[in-house]
């Protein structure tokens, strides 16, 4: 489904790293990591982002005007590239002006130097490695974190002033290399992202669940996002204002991209949607796109129970569906008021990698999988196929009745990402990979997703059980551990990943 949306992009910072004095010394030297930086410029330019390349920074007072420079530009990751040897002096001053996350490339320009024709200022442009430990002290000293890549640069051609062969574009470590430094700028593409998000909260918690309960400026000061406070008179002023016309369009959109159910059910509350439960879903669908337009949505956590037989219990009784459509259009919908898990969910949708509201369902032993889903919202973008409407006489645990989706997610690599909160007030995500399977799933107007962790089901939930997670969480497709790591590490959160 088309975003509603764009996603803000990322600004990249890139300085490459060199002595002054080695210059006038080395002909051809200067010009040669300035063609390196370019090379990564490009590469990182790719990955649609918005690059800052300064250039060389090769004595303390470039070191400053490098920073500033970074700050002008409100770069949200930098990537130092170490070329040759520099002091480590020319390079604090950057960090300590832009507090940006920083990530030292140690890229080597080939993967064996030519012995015999090598020299001093050939082998100077392979060096890069040298003054990585130094960088590591005093960043340490200065009390400044920095990540690093160490691998091959990955040319795809050779300089013609280098001696030997620098096309290592296709050698595993250059491969590797380049994976990790994407995982970096999609962590900062997060990062800016949430910096620019606004999260809407609608109604109220599910009420005593505790584990889901936030602080609106906790969420705020960890994550960067605003959270907008909604009622649900405001959302029944936007159905107020849907037409008959906007709710034929939204059928169709309803049975482009769902399957309606029949009667054949294991439950007997679980039947075909009506027509009138159809009709009431796609106009409350309606309703709930112009909520996230008026307002600017990027994300919606929600829940109301409402009094018996009123009218916001008739409106949230029609949810399920048009907050499912709305996840698939990149504005991730969480149940029961769980502001953490929609942060999650959305973190998952940046990243382009689905996201499904999920909880524990029940366990498999015989085939050694764990059931995992909600009644609602689902992904669309991860689903087995099209998922199925159902009609239900009952929300379990819930008030009122109305139409739910039935699907699963993929067979294929999973990785769960759970955004819980510990006893010091901060976030922490708990990540694991798993693998999802095609078996069997209830008929009961649910979500629900056969997953195979790497240990036994009893070992992985005691592992699980142990880090306090919420009983919510995301489900992406793919693994997404080491990503999700680096995530956590520009955005300053906690992480553990289980089941190693």
């Amino acid at each position: 489904m088309e975003k509603l949306k764009a996603v803000k992009k990322a600004r990249i910072g890139i300085y490459t790293m060199g002595l002054k004095a080695y210059w006038n010394q080395f002909a051809g030297l200067h010009d040669r990591m300035i063609e390196y930086g370019k090379f990564i410029e490009k590469k990182v330019a790719a990955m649609e982002v918005e690059v800052y390349n300064y250039g060389l920074v090769d004595c303390e007072e470039e070191g400053r005007k490098c920073g500033e420079y970074f700050n002008r530009n409100n770069v949200d990751l930098i990537l130092a590239h170490s070329g040759t040897y520099v002091t480590s002096a020319s390079v604090l001053p950057i960090h300590q002006i832009c507090k940006a996350p920083a990530v030292v490339l140690n890229l080597q320009p080939t993967a064996k130097i030519n012995y015999l024709k090598t020299s001093t200022g050939e082998w100077l442009a392979h060096c890069g490695a040298c003054p990585v430990p130094e960088l590591a002290n005093a960043f340490n000293r200065a009390g400044i974190k920095y990540r690093q890549v160490n691998g091959l640069l990955g040319l795809d051609y050779t300089p013609e002033i280098s001696v030997t062969d620098e096309n290592t574009a296709e050698r595993p470590e250059a491969i590797k290399a380049w994976q990790k430094i994407g995982e970096w700028v999609d962590a900062a593409k997060v990062k800016a992202a949430l910096q620019h998000c606004r999260f809407g909260f609608l109604g109220n918690n599910y009420n005593g669940m505790l584990d889901l309960y936030s602080d609106f400026t906790m969420f705020s000061a960890q994550t960067g996002a605003h959270v907008e406070i909604l009622e649900m008179c405001d959302l029944n002023r936007m159905l107020e204002t849907v037409t008959d016309e906007e709710v034929e369009e939204k059928k169709k959109e309803i049975e482009e991209f769902f399957i309606i159910s029949d009667d054949v059910s294991a439950d007997p509350l679980a039947k075909k949607p009506t027509p009138e439960q159809l009709e009431w879903s796609a106009r409350v669908a309606v309703a709930q796109e112009k909520l996230v337009k008026e307002f600017n949505l990027d994300g919606l956590a929600y829940y109301y129970h409402g009094a018996p037989g009123g009218d916001y219990e008739a409106i949230q009784s029609g949810f399920i569906v048009g907050h499912s459509l709305l996840t698939a259009k990149g504005i991730p919908c969480a149940g029961e008021g769980d502001l953490k898990t929609c942060v999650a969910m959305k973190i998952c949708d940046i990243l382009g990698k689905g996201g499904s509201f999920c909880e524990i369902v029940v366990t498999d032993y015989e085939e050694g999988t764990m059931l995992l889903g909600h009644d609602g919202p689902f992904h669309l973008a991860i689903a087995n196929g099209k998922p199925l409407l159902r009609g239900l006489g009952v929300y379990h645990g819930k008030q009122g009745t109305g139409v739910s989706v039935e699907a699963k997610v993929r067979a294929g690599d999973i990785t769960t990402l759970c955004c819980t909160q510990t006893v010091d007030g901060k976030m922490k995500f708990i990540i694991t990979e798993a693998e999802s399977t095609n078996a069997q799933i209830m008929t009961i107007g649910n979500t629900q997703t056969h997953v195979k962790f790497k240990k036994d089901p009893d070992s992985y939930m005691d592992e699980w059980f142990a880090e306090f997670p919420t009983h919510h969480f995301a489900m992406s497709v793919g693994h997404n551990a080491s990503l999700f790591e680096k995530v956590a590490d520009v955005l300053g959160i906690p992480s553990v990943t289980l089941d190693k």
